[in-house]
């Protein structure tokens, strides 16, 4: 059904950057009638206050969860009957059960997109629940050729780069299957394809391990017939924020920290990772938890994170994790095969009506899917290629060739030539999650995987499994801190290095600065420039210089410092910078210059994070006067011109 778009909704969200996200994913298809609340209490102070038509509340939240709000408004004579659609990081399927016995009129899983937010708003203004439609029923359809078709449904991730390989295959004509035609379904995230599973609208889906156990624990008939990938994730921290020491739990501790799912591997590491150095992580709201897990889109993840220094880091899948390093938003703490080598992550799950029907197909399709990872781990180059038009035909993600070939390439980044599933792989997760995070159920693995596809597959079998090493044990969680530790310290080292030299200095009033002497061409004196319409106080308008027109900057404005009046001291450096389109000359008008100065390394330190009139992030560097305590700021001078 259609729903007004002018309805009044209700936000209950007790993070604010999820709170912004969701605002503008409601707006996206419409809804811009919105009244924001912080947790269940502040909900209740805006329903009695605001004519509300529907509650969107998170589930997890301090002071009062949404699922008492939930009740409270059941139990309410004047809003009992008001739509209530829930929206949590909490996949499980006993959390929507628990959540539709106290009434809840529609569910959402984190992270979720508009189209999909709108479908449940509209199902909860709809008599017709999704709980009360009619059982899926699996319908085989066929091909042109008559042949099976057979729909896998995947997300943009590196971890399913064997279906794009796969497809790259059949499509060059490398691999003709007999038994079947591929068709793949690029999804926007892991609800659709669990939900595309539920409602058996695809034969197959490339899925979190975590998901699928899940769906099978609950009905929906899946066998796991492969695994997709092993390792492949990575472990980042925030870049900004405050100095990065021991003892390493103060610096994440009252953090946010995002990962893709619940019902994941990430999720599972990213705990594991957090209790082995003394804290108590779990999701955002629930009480004794110092590390708040917040379940994010992994494209969103690097841009959350470059925006909200209160949150720590995040674990995800590649290439999102090295986009960020290489982007100066995050550092590396880890790869996820450091933490568990050779760990599964997504599966190839199969509709069981498929597997009764198709034997051969999906035989054939699993030995399609080997003979892909064999190619995609042998030849990473040519993988990337077809990785990207595979991933991000749109050019949605910025998703590069060389960035991708070197996370293939990467021995302990992601696994596609050891595919066979390890049931007690599998039972690690689920006991992991069951019993230590109070998450999804134990489910009868033998039933779960079905692995006569495998076995014929894989050329030896199980036996052809690389070991499993789970490294549950603090050793490793800290052994990587301490790593990233002494990286930083030889970073800061060669940083050091690359800042000793000579520097001419110039005065802005009472304060000193240096530029790197390699970067002057010549000093001249003040002159008439003729100013340029239109343009930024700081430039003040162009000179000829020997028959070259440069645009004249005054480093005052650009440095947000008081104009003064130009005087005989007064001169203009001209510099050479890498600009965007490459080398440019621009002048830059300055107070006075004195002498050139030969900085050393022991009179180098860090600017300081605070103080400063101007953004810290455009200093190279403070150099100390060992001959009195004057201290010389060093800019970089590129930065500063071309922002």
């Amino acid at each position: 059904m259609s729903v007004d778009p002018n309805i009044s909704i209700l936000l209950v969200e007790d993070s604010g950057i999820m709170r912004k996200m969701e605002m503008s994913v409601l707006k996206s298809v419409g809804f811009n009638n919105v009244v924001e609340a912080e947790d269940g209490n502040d909900a209740i102070f805006k329903l009695e206050s605001n004519p509300i038509d529907i509650v969107l509340s998170d589930w997890n939240m301090p002071n009062m969860s949404g699922y008492d709000l939930l009740i409270w408004v059941r139990n309410s004579n004047k809003f009992s009957k008001l739509p209530f659609v829930m929206a949590t990081g909490r996949g499980e399927k006993k959390e929507i059960a628990k959540a539709s016995k106290a009434g809840v009129s529609s569910f959402i899983t984190k992270p979720f997109g508009p189209e999909e937010l709108k479908a449940k708003i509209e199902e909860a203004f709809s008599e017709k629940k999704a709980e009360n439609l009619p059982e899926a029923v699996f319908k085989p359809q066929y091909g042109a050729s008559g042949k099976p078709l057979i729909k896998i449904a995947h997300i943009q991730i590196t971890d399913h780069i064997i279906l794009g390989a796969l497809k790259h295959l059949i499509d060059s004509g490398k691999i003709s299957p007999k038994n079947f035609e591929l068709e793949t379904q690029c999804m926007s995230s892991w609800n659709p394809v669990a939900k595309a599973l539920e409602d058996k609208t695809i034969e197959g889906a490339f899925v979190l391990a975590p998901i699928a156990m899940d769906l099978f624990a609950y009905g929906t008939k899946i066998k796991l017939v492969l695994f997709a990938h092993k390792g492949g994730s990575i472990i980042v921290k925030n870049r900004k924020g405050e100095k990065f020491r021991k003892p390493y739990e103060n610096y994440f501790k009252n953090k946010s920290f995002y990962i893709p799912h619940t019902m994941s591997i990430h999720n599972m590491m990213a705990h594991m990772f957090f209790s082995n150095i003394g804290l108590k992580p779990g999701v955002a709201g629930d009480s004794n938890v110092d590390v708040s897990f917040e379940v994010t889109p992994p494209v969103k993840m690097p841009e959350f994170l470059s925006n909200n220094e209160n949150a720590c880091g995040f674990m995800v899948a590649e290439p999102i994790g090295t986009k960020s390093i290489a982007g100066g938003i995050a550092e590396q703490i880890g790869l996820s095969s450091e933490l568990w080598e050779n760990h599964p992550c997504c599966v190839v799950a199969i509709q069981e009506e498929f597997i009764e029907r198709f034997p051969d197909a999906v035989q054939e399709l699993t030995e399609c899917l080997v003979e892909a990872g064999q190619f995609v781990d042998q030849k990473p180059g040519i993988a990337a290629e077809v990785g990207v038009a595979f991933l991000d035909p749109k050019k949605i993600l910025g998703l590069r060739v060389p960035l991708l070939k070197n996370v293939l390439s990467d021995p302990l980044g992601i696994k596609t030539n050891d595919l066979y599933p390890v049931k007690a792989d599998l039972e690690k997760i689920q006991r992991y999650l069951h019993d230590k995070m109070n998450l999804g159920s134990i489910i009868d693995l033998n039933k779960f995987v079905d692995l006569r596809f495998a076995d014929q597959a894989c050329q030896e079998g199980a036996s052809s499994s690389l070991g499993s090493i789970f490294h549950e044990g603090p050793k490793k969680s800290l052994e990587l801190l301490d790593r990233l530790i002494l990286e930083q310290e030889n970073m800061a080292a060669k940083s050091t290095l690359d800042k000793v030299g000579k520097y001419l200095t110039l005065s802005l009033g009472e304060r000193e600065f240096g530029i790197d002497i390699s970067k002057i061409r010549e000093i001249i004196g003040i002159t008439t420039f003729r100013t340029i319409p239109n343009t930024p106080q700081a430039v003040r308008g162009v000179i000829n210089l020997r028959g070259r027109v440069i645009s004249i900057v005054d480093l005052r404005l650009k440095l947000n410092m008081p104009e003064i009046e130009y005087n005989d001291r007064t001169c203009i450096i001209v510099i050479e910078i890498q600009g965007k389109k490459g080398q440019d000359v621009i002048g830059v008008v300055v107070d006075a210059v004195s002498e050139v100065s030969n900085v050393k390394a022991e009179d180098i330190e860090e600017p300081p994070n605070t103080g400063l009139e101007m953004n810290t992030d455009h200093i190279l560097a403070m150099a100390k006067n060992p001959d009195n305590a004057s201290v010389k700021i060093l800019l970089d001078i590129d930065r500063i011109l071309t922002r």
